[in-house]
């Protein structure tokens, strides 16, 4: 439904041209949670945007349903807004705070001209509140946008989008301004309406502890580049490439004492100061050889789906 092939989005700074997004092809189906996770600076909140549309790209292209966007006129982009839906990071930034829940819920509706008259307005977003877990809707419904808590001013947002009936929602970091109490109810909404309404998920985090909790599959990403790949149970039991296993390494354990014999541990941090040619993992790799430096890895496919780019899992 909703897939990039070799997306490309580069920016100049302080004259030195910035690949972060290179080459990335992934794809969406509906029903399906797909994770998106990297640090800050990986390139996924990037990704998010050119799919959406509100970045401009600069190479490669963005299919949905079987049709190239950068050919969309006026009715497909209606057709694309209604079914591609985004939640963001910081709802607070989001959602107008001069208006009521109820608009903020139905202005959607109002703007795509899906409803007939105000009881059947009223109906619609009293459910959504509903299964969101807003209940009850008649006084989450009147309450403005700055008497909510962050976990319920998210839901809202979710409200937002859900209201429509998209068949795909993209979430740029949704529970990373949560406390860690509310966080599982927001991922559950998610899971719930993949079950029950197919809606399929796009979900961005920097933690993948949140992701291998709801994702299908997972994309590995940094630095602009697709480092990893696969069934979401396959690339946590088995992971291929340095930087998906620092990043299970920094995983929290509950036990203080325990020790990991196989931590994997990144020199430095993530700069684009320091690449210059080969891997863009190469200045922090634990592992990193020669050829790292000089060649950039391609993408292999190891097992059905699981794909991987390093060398050293290529030279093993």
């Amino acid at each position: 439904m909703l897939e990039t092939k070799d997306l490309k989005v580069y920016f100049k700074s302080r004259g030195k041209l910035i690949k972060a997004v290179d080459k990335i092809s992934i794809s969406l189906d509906k029903g399906k949670i797909l994770g998106i996770v990297g640090e800050s600076g990986s390139g996924k909140t990037t990704l998010i945007r050119a799919i959406i549309g509100t970045q401009k790209i600069d190479g490669g292209s963005i299919l949905f349903n079987g049709r190239d966007m950068s050919k969309f006129k006026s009715k497909d982009w209606k057709e694309f807004r209604r079914s591609v839906q985004m939640i963001y990071q910081d709802p607070f930034d989001a959602i107008d705070p001069r208006y009521k829940v109820y608009d903020t819920v139905a202005e959607g509706l109002r703007a795509q001209g899906l409803v007939n008259n105000k009881e059947e307005e009223k109906k619609l977003v009293y459910e959504t509140l509903e299964r969101v877990n807003l209940t009850p809707p008649e006084k989450f419904a009147e309450a403005y946008v700055t008497q909510l808590s962050g976990g319920q001013l998210q839901r809202v947002s979710i409200a937002r989008s859900l209201i429509l009936k998209p068949s795909i929602i993209l979430a740029d970091e949704p529970v990373s301004m949560l406390d860690v109490s509310i966080r599982a109810g927001i991922l559950n909404i998610f899971t719930n309406l993949r079950e029950v309404d197919n809606v399929g998920f796009a979900i961005v985090s920097h933690d993948i502890s949140t992701l291998a909790y709801v994702a299908d599959e997972l994309v590995i990403m940094y630095m602009g580049k697709l480092m990893e790949s696969g069934n979401t149970d396959e690339v946590i039991e088995k992971p291929l490439n340095p930087y998906t296993q620092a990043l299970l390494s920094a995983v929290p354990v509950p036990d203080p004492l325990y020790k990991n014999p196989n931590r994997v541990m990144l020199k430095g941090e993530i700069s684009y100061e320091h690449f210059k040619y080969g891997c863009r993992l190469y200045p922090r790799c634990p592992f990193a050889m020669d050829i790292c430096a000089k060649e950039e890895p391609k993408i292999i496919e190891v097992s059905p789906g699981h794909k991987v780019a390093c060398h050293l899992f290529l030279k093993g």
